[in-house]
């Protein structure tokens, strides 16, 4: 991390790199789009993915929904930051679209696993890992629940794996809690961090 040289003359601040990751639930794809609703100045990651498309989401916007072989050609390409197979699905970050991103000075934000926040902390070591979690286990597993978009057997995956998630805490440097109705505070608060980090003295510097 490169300090300010000169604190009459504060540096142009550098674009950060944000991931937004926790456990299926606790509402990644919600303060997402509420992020984007208030027309933030950021470049939110499209990621690539091989599930089917659920009710309402749209191609390009959302995700990427792509084929199985199309997702092994990216693969091959290189052209995927990172990748993982997530409940019976792959998903991928593209690699251009961050470095063009970044390039042009605006701060990106991946929606990304908590798989794909630890391959993240180790390519991008100065990536700004948030972890978005609930109040607790129960309003987990009851939004989980209340969504309906799953199979009994992958509502019980996703709980299991839930929990394992939760204990990789200690991987990421800031938590939010996202309560009940209280959506405007969690992005209120994801807002302070990011804005408190571009006010850094020692400032992350992200290279791909």
């Amino acid at each position: 991390m490169k300090p300010i040289s000169n604190p009459f003359n504060p540096h142009q601040p550098e674009p950060l790199l944000i991931v937004i990751s926790g456990p299926s639930g606790v509402g990644k794809d919600t303060v997402i789009r509420e992020m984007k609703k208030r027309e933030l100045p950021f470049h939110f990651v499209v990621t690539a993915t091989t599930r089917p498309k659920r009710r309402g989401e749209v191609h390009g916007k959302d995700y990427f929904f792509v084929t199985s072989d199309e997702f092994a050609d990216m693969i091959e390409k290189d052209e995927l930051l990172e990748y993982a197979f997530v409940y019976n699905d792959h998903k991928g970050i593209p690699k251009e679209q961050v470095r063009q991103a970044l390039a042009s000075g605006k701060d990106v934000i991946m929606r990304i696993d908590v798989q794909g926040a630890d391959t993240i902390n180790e390519i991008i070591p100065d990536a700004l890992l948030i972890f978005l979690t609930t109040q607790d286990e129960e309003e987990m597993v009851n939004r989980l629940k209340a969504r309906k978009t799953e199979t009994p057997g992958g509502l019980k995956l996703r709980i299991a794996t839930a929990r394992q998630e939760l204990k990789r805490l200690d991987l990421f440097d800031y938590v939010v809690v996202n309560r009940e109705n209280q959506l405007d505070e969690t992005v209120d608060t994801i807002m302070a961090i990011i804005k408190a980090e571009h006010h850094k003295v020692n400032y992350r510097k992200v290279r791909l």
